[in-house]
């Protein structure tokens, strides 16, 4: 429990008047605390008690997915936004699967940063409990998937939100415009599913994902 009454909010940006500018702000709704480097957020976010992070890509010290990737490979499951100006759907993808939870582009709505990170830590307070995914199990908390031959595969954030959005409803088939709608920006392009259907069809089988011609996507049996 933190002793300050509002959550504490670590926002990584060199930019000496955009970071004051974004924590101010962010003062009424989180504690903030400032850093203008890589490698003082890696350094805070290592050894902080954080809420929620906000980080640059383009640092000084350390690159903002760089970062992000030190944070997840040391534990640190603290969820994530990636406030960048790289906006193309690509860099989304690389942003994403660094292990951040969210990424958006400036310039930003202020009233849009403050929602989607509700979203992200709304998320992370209410992770599901594991999931079947046919011969899989999926740990959402953890991010990776199980089988029942002992065998383990490792997700992003977004590849856990996704089969996780799928399994939690198997008899459902979701269509592209509703995946886009509940994981990513409503900007996005519906390829962007298509991409981290690719994804989790070579990480685990083809079969994990069921396309349902016409409509979208289903849940499958992972054989």
């Amino acid at each position: 429990m933190h002793t300050n009454e509002l959550p504490r909010l670590l926002l990584v940006e060199d930019d000496p008047v955009l970071g004051p500018l974004i924590a101010e702000l962010l003062s009424g709704d989180y504690d903030v605390q400032v850093a203008a480097d890589g490698q003082k957020g890696l350094h805070l976010g290592l050894t902080g008690d954080w809420d929620v992070l906000v980080i640059d890509r383009g640092l000084p010290a350390m690159d903002g997915l760089e970062l992000v990737a030190a944070l997840r490979r040391h534990g640190i499951a603290t969820p994530a936004l990636i406030l960048t100006a790289l906006g193309t759907t690509g860099e989304k993808i690389e942003g994403l699967d660094a292990g951040a939870n969210d990424y958006m582009t400036k310039p930003f709505d202020a009233g849009e940063l403050r929602a989607r990170l509700r979203a992200i830590t709304r998320t992370f307070d209410s992770a599901p409990a594991q999931l079947d995914v046919g011969a899989w199990v999926l740990d959402p908390a953890n991010r990776s998937l199980r089988s029942r031959y002992g065998e383990h595969v490792g997700l992003t954030a977004k590849e856990t939100e996704l089969l996780a959005m799928l399994a939690g409803e198997p008899e459902r088939v979701f269509t592209r415009p509703e995946l886009v709608a509940a994981l990513f920006h409503p900007d996005d392009s519906p390829g962007v599913i298509d991409t981290y259907v690719h994804y989790l069809r070579r990480k685990v089988s083809k079969s994990v994902i069921r396309t349902v011609h016409g409509i979208g996507y289903q849940i499958g049996d992972g054989a």
